[in-house]
């Protein structure tokens, strides 16, 4: 089923003492996040039977301000919102952004649920040349120019932004590689490892390959589907702050996260 039309979001005030959300970077021309914000949060529950999962408090305000909050500090022109569940909070939440004049930030309904590509795909008729794919529920401080060069530079098919832990039980693993191209995504394991940070580069015209719009998982369908395709995916490890707050015990250090990196991530104190 195709999805709802777009619309752009007015700029009304975000929230009470909340300014204009501005860039501390330059532009990256030619960008556009889609922000995937259509999960349910099972795990979170019942935290989120009535609240959709990146709008969980943290500090303060919807945990989804603080991703938007650092795309637009990092120069990122134009902003998607995927919305599933519970998604008319959403879709009210974005309407209520205010962003700098460079910036414009459109929210994405799906009328059935489409998974995290089928999602992407559904947003790819409002997007630039490049899209860059972030987890509603993830924060990865990465410096994003430096990463977008490499992608450009390498003349790479797809780019994942990854992070070293310590313990991968929680997330699947990515295995590179002597170039740093992705081989594979590895299941669940315990042990060290690198996991995906929730930041993906695509260019569109390879996300368009999977159209027509339907259900698909960008780890189980689309980036494997790339892979054996051959396209070449980078794997590219920052060694940057890290937030995932998909389970209560990673959500309950959430707020400490954004008070200790608070400049990376906002542009003014506001």
């Amino acid at each position: 089923m195709m999805p709802g039309p777009i619309k752009s979001s007015p700029p009304v005030q975000l929230g009470s003492g909340l300014g204009q959300l501005e860039s501390a970077h330059p532009r990256l021309e030619g960008v556009t996040a889609v922000v995937l914000a259509g999960g349910r949060g099972t795990r979170l529950a019942p935290l989120t039977d009535n609240l959709p999962k990146p709008l969980v408090p943290v500090a303060g305000r919807p945990f989804l301000y603080w991703v938007t909050s650092w795309l637009i500090r990092q120069g990122v022109p134009q902003i998607v919102y995927t919305a599933g569940h519970l998604g008319d909070q959403i879709e009210t939440w974005v309407a209520g952004l205010r962003l700098a004049e460079h910036a414009r930030a459109v929210c994405r309904r799906e009328r059935s649920p489409l998974g995290t590509g089928g999602a992407v795909l559904a947003c790819l008729d409002v997007c630039q040349n490049l899209v860059l794919i972030v987890n509603g529920d993830t924060l990865l401080l990465a410096e994003l120019s430096p990463i977008i060069s490499r992608f450009r530079a390498d003349r790479l098919d797809g780019l994942i932004v990854a992070v070293p832990v310590a313990d991968a039980s929680r997330f699947g693993t990515l295995e590179r590689d002597d170039d740093g191209l992705l081989r594979t995504l590895r299941e669940k394991q315990p042990g060290a490892g690198l996991i995906s940070g929730g930041v993906y580069l695509f260019p569109r015209a390879i996300l368009e390959r999977f159209l027509p719009i339907r259900p698909l998982s960008m780890e189980v369908d689309v980036v494997p589907g790339l892979l054996r395709g051959g396209a070449r995916i980078g794997v590219a490890p920052a060694d940057a702050p890290f937030l995932d707050i998909g389970v209560p015990e990673a959500l309950a250090l959430a707020d400490e996260f954004v008070a200790m990196h608070r400049a990376g991530i906002v542009s003014s104190q506001t």
